[in-house]
């Protein structure tokens, strides 16, 4: 470690640092959320269930799972929405229950076909995605990924591992300026 380095470090509190570090995952969590957003609106849980019943009858837990899978576990609809949606497609007569084990399961009625195949073409997990993968989205996920851990180092780390997140820091940081600098 240079003189400069343990004069800098004299005045390093490990505290202070992790509470400034979780302050600013806080802050790029809001800012990430606002922009790819963790709710969706009351229309998708509907087009979700029928583009899923498009593929094979299900029941509500499998919709639910589905559909939090297929969007990162960015949404997981409540059974609050997806069982009165379930009802009210079957109210509608566009799919019918069946109760089979003590479970209901849910398929697509003929006429519920046409309205499934408009709903599977745009499904919300698609929309999901498109802005999951945005350049916005991306990066901030990995600056958040990679102030959590920074957060964890700094709250438990011993300061021989903090020196080393320290200089992997400077490194990181170095890297992408450069990578600013190219043509």
């Amino acid at each position: 470690m240079t003189s400069t380095n343990r004069h800098s470090r004299s005045n390093f509190n490990p505290g202070q640092a992790a509470d400034a570090m979780w302050e600013a995952m806080e802050q790029m969590r809001s800012s990430v959320e606002r922009k790819v957003g963790t709710r969706m609106g009351r229309g998708d849980v509907r087009a979700a269930v029928l583009a899923l019943l498009t593929e094979q009858p299900m029941h509500g837990y499998q919709i639910i799972r589905e559909i939090s899978e297929r969007t990162g576990g960015r949404w997981k609809p409540s059974a609050g929405s997806v069982y009165p949606t379930l009802q009210l497609l079957a109210d509608e007569g566009v799919v019918h229950a069946e109760t089979t084990h003590d479970r209901k399961t849910y398929s697509l009625t003929e006429a519920g076909k046409e309205e499934a195949a408009a709903a599977a073409a745009s499904a919300p997990w698609e929309e999901h995605a498109e802005r999951e993968d945005s350049r916005f989205g991306k990066v901030s996920k990995a600056g958040l990924d990679l102030a959590q851990a920074v957060s964890q180092v700094a709250r438990t780390g011993s300061h021989a591992q903090q020196d080393q997140a320290i200089e992997v820091l400077h490194d990181a940081r170095r890297k992408i300026y450069s990578i600013l600098a190219q043509d």
